[in-house]
């Protein structure tokens, strides 16, 4: 049985608690040390996210070229996704996760508040960051683009038909993290100041 079919067998009778955005789902399942699963689907594109006691153990993502699992799977969300969450029990949750286990959570965690000036103060050292990705000097458009910082994701966009996307951030260092259509994750360090606001990352 596909992953698909078999995730929608799982879920077909399972009590829904609710619908959320991807902050309001995670503060939902930690504080109700949720189980269960959550699902965005949007188009062709399909986002299950696997709970236990509250923390995201598993992801799956499905699109029209195929299936990612665990941490690349979770690096292809948008933040724009709308999660329905489903009760289920342990061990169905478990068989889930074996298949799609998560290891760096940091990636769900994009909403980094030492990164975000506070309101009304002044935004000393923030800037508006441009990565342009090229393969042998062509832009590359429609390849996911991620920025890490102490191994958190705090920006993650898809890049436009110049290969460019765009961040507002602090200035500093941070790890370039390029998923292209083939699903090859590069990982770059750049460093992001004043007088270097636009990056050139080959990949």
């Amino acid at each position: 049985m596909k992953i698909r079919e078999l995730l929608t067998t799982i879920l077909k009778n399972a009590p829904v608690r609710g619908t959320f955005e991807l902050p309001d789902l995670l503060r939902f399942a930690t504080k109700n040390t949720a189980t269960g699963m959550a699902v965005a689907k949007e188009a062709e594109i399909e986002f299950y996210l696997a709970f236990i006691g509250g923390e995201p153990e598993g992801a799956v993502y499905i699109d029209e070229k195929g299936t990612l699992f665990g941490d690349k799977a979770i690096m292809m969300i948008t933040d724009r996704e709308s999660f329905v969450f489903y009760d289920l029990s342990p061990d169905i949750v478990d068989s889930v996760i074996m298949g799609s286990r998560i290891f760096e959570k940091s990636h769900l965690r994009k909403g980094v508040p030492s990164l975000i000036p506070e309101v009304g103060k002044k935004a000393a050292g923030i800037g508006n960051l441009t990565v342009v990705v090229q393969h042998g000097g062509e832009a590359q458009n429609g390849v996911r683009v991620s920025i890490r910082k102490d191994g958190k994701i705090v920006g993650s966009d898809v890049t436009t038909a110049d290969g460019s996307v765009g961040f507002r951030v602090l200035h500093g260092a941070y790890d370039c993290i390029v998923q292209d259509r083939n699903q090859q994750i590069t990982t770059r360090p750049i460093t992001f100041d004043p007088a270097a606001p636009r990056i050139i990352v080959d990949v």
